[in-house]
């Protein structure tokens, strides 16, 4: 008896896990799944973000007439315009009223800052120079030849 009892509740027990899963709503076939999308790269930051200008160099060439040392500036005048540059003290060191210089600078709002500022000798002085030299050569040949 206690044999067909427990082939009893084991069929019971069958039949109630068979009910069970039938009542199971009925699933849909599982959807293919979906492609992943590549990933996007970052949107750049907006134009309230914009990135900084590259600075354009410019360049002036030109006489010294002012020369500010406690201001750090210099004034430099070419045939065109007169500018007033800041300079460093490094910049500044060497350079004198009545000078000719070259100098690179940035404008940023409205100011020009020096990146650079060269000593050029002046293209008159060495013309002077040289003819100078060519005068001196000739004087020097002409008594020589007046004496044979």
């Amino acid at each position: 008896m206690k044999k067909i009892l427990a082939i009893v509740m084991a069929l019971v027990f069958a039949l109630t896990v068979t009910v069970a899963f039938a009542q199971q709503p009925a699933t849909k076939p599982a959807e293919p799944a979906k492609k992943a999308e590549p990933a996007k790269p970052a949107e750049p930051a907006k134009k309230a973000e914009k990135p900084a200008k590259k600075e354009k160099v410019k360049q002036i060439t030109g006489e010294v007439t002012a020369v500010d040392t406690v201001g750090k500036t210099i004034t430099v005048k070419s045939k065109k315009q007169e500018l007033t540059v800041a300079v460093t003290d490094e910049q500044i060191k060497d350079v004198k009223a009545g000078d000719k210089v070259v100098v690179k600078y940035t404008e940023k709002d409205g100011k020009a800052t020096a990146k650079s500022v060269k000593k050029v000798a002046a293209k008159a002085e060495k013309k002077e120079v040289k003819k100078e030299e060519k005068k001196a050569e000739k004087k020097e040949a002409k008594p020589a030849e007046k004496k044979q």
